[in-house]
């Protein structure tokens, strides 16, 4: 495959001309970095690496961002123009022996582009993009820095990917998850290569709107892991008690098609919307007299600290990680237990009949959120960064490939 590259013109200062750093970084000298992603699609995960990846540059470093989708696709959430873009276009495959040929295909092209980048540190984000980047890295010194964003009890079950899990992630010079019930959780000997830093919460650019018509909103990708339709059982189910009320649910994916139904099967198509994905914060909180996280496992949950940061209520899952660490129950939110239809109701209804409680859980959440402020969170991701650059490369623990197995021959071969 061809590694599709858009570099920025080269500056006097930028990595190809003064190779890489390896002293003094944590003093304030500069660093090579490479974050890599399957895609620049609207998720979480994206919009944090471009947060920090302009946050890299404003302070002198050269950023790379790599992903496997193609030139042409659609990026959701804009990087730095000063950063280089590579877009490998290698698709993953559609499971079976498809997906473990893409892999091998991934990691390979992978391999390529990080040899020729000559990074200081490469950062990667989501469990499988994460094991690709170690195997793409086998044998060589460069620290990687794995971004473990989701609940690890729900990673891959596939026993191939446990093995690689196994094995791969002790090698990584630090693992990042998002909570302390993830770091926990994590399947490692050495804990102390893991480091908790959640999502930050950048300040709105706009001040939201004070007077709305009553509107439940909740986004997301719409897929199982979300639980809409939980959500849109649960609105059904008061529905009639609170005519004024709406549901709006932003985001796409594969679970639409079962959505509409549900929602057609309810008689609710004036009273349920689902109109894709928005790429303006303003939009769907504008939209919002609250927020509903509806998740059955989470990582951190972005939208609720953006929700809470622009003073909405929010009711939402209490999932293994995330929503538990970022709200107080009954003060800046209300919490209910995943996948409980009946309660998740319960909680909408509280709120929805109470501009009190509402505009309390408001208030509170606003003030909670200041917790998760984008420059806290930035700088701690950076000095992260630049502790790893500064660093020897560091030794794997506990059983790890070795450097002549064949699946490191398999990735090495052109």
């Amino acid at each position: 495959m061809r590694c599709h590259a858009y570099p920025v013109p080269a500056r006097p200062d930028s990595a190809a001309h003064r190779g890489p750093v390896r002293s003094g970084i944590v003093g304030g000298g500069r660093v090579n970095i490479a974050f890599v992603l399957s895609a620049l699609g609207a998720g979480g995960a994206e919009r944090v690496i471009s947060s920090i990846a302009g946050a890299a540059i404003a302070r002198g470093w050269t950023v790379t961002v790599i992903t496997f989708d193609a030139p042409d696709d659609p990026i959701f959430h804009a990087i730095d123009p000063r950063a280089q873009l590579i877009r490998l276009a290698v698709p993953a495959g559609s499971g079976g022996l498809s997906a473990y040929a893409a892999g091998i295909r991934r990691a390979r092209a992978l391999r390529r582009a990080l040899d020729a980048g000559k990074y200081d540190v490469v950062i990667s984000f989501l469990t499988k993009i994460n094991v690709l980047t170690l195997l793409a890295t086998l044998g060589r010194h460069t620290p990687v820095i794995v971004s473990e964003r989701n609940n690890p009890d729900r990673q891959p079950a596939h026993p191939l990917w446990q093995m690689m899990l196994h094995r791969l992630y002790p090698r990584a010079a630090g693992i990042v998850t998002l909570t302390e019930r993830g770091k926990t959780r994590m399947r490692i000997a050495d804990r102390s290569k893991v480091t908790v830093i959640p999502n930050p919460i950048p300040a709105l650019a706009f001040e939201p709107r004070r007077e709305k018509p009553p509107q439940l909103v909740a986004v997301g990708r719409l897929t199982e892991q979300k639980g809409f339709d939980l959500l849109i059982d649960a609105f059904a189910g008061i529905a009639a008690r609170f005519p004024d009320w709406s549901l709006v649910i932003f985001g796409e994916g594969p679970e639409r098609p079962r959505l509409e139904a549900m929602v057609r099967d309810h008689g609710l198509q004036h009273r349920i919307r689902l109109p894709g994905n928005t790429e303006r914060h303003a939009e769907w909180i504008s939209a919002a007299s609250m927020f509903v996280l509806s998740s059955r496992y989470e990582g951190f949950a972005n939208v609720v600290g953006e929700a809470m940061r622009a003073g909405l209520a929010v009711v939402a899952s209490d999932c293994d990680f995330g929503p538990g660490e970022m709200i107080e129950q009954e003060v800046s939110g209300l919490l209910v237990p995943p996948e409980d239809c009946a309660q998740l109701a319960t909680a909408l209804g509280r709120v929805m009949s109470s501009g009190t409680l509402l505009r309390r859980l408001g208030s509170n959440a606003k003030r909670r959120a200041t917790l998760f402020d984008e420059r806290i969170i930035l700088d701690r991701w950076l000095g992260l960064i630049a502790s790893a650059a500064d660093r020897q490369p560091a030794t794997s623990s506990g059983k790890s490939f070795r450097s002549g197995s064949r699946l490191h021959a398999l990735i090495r071969s052109r």
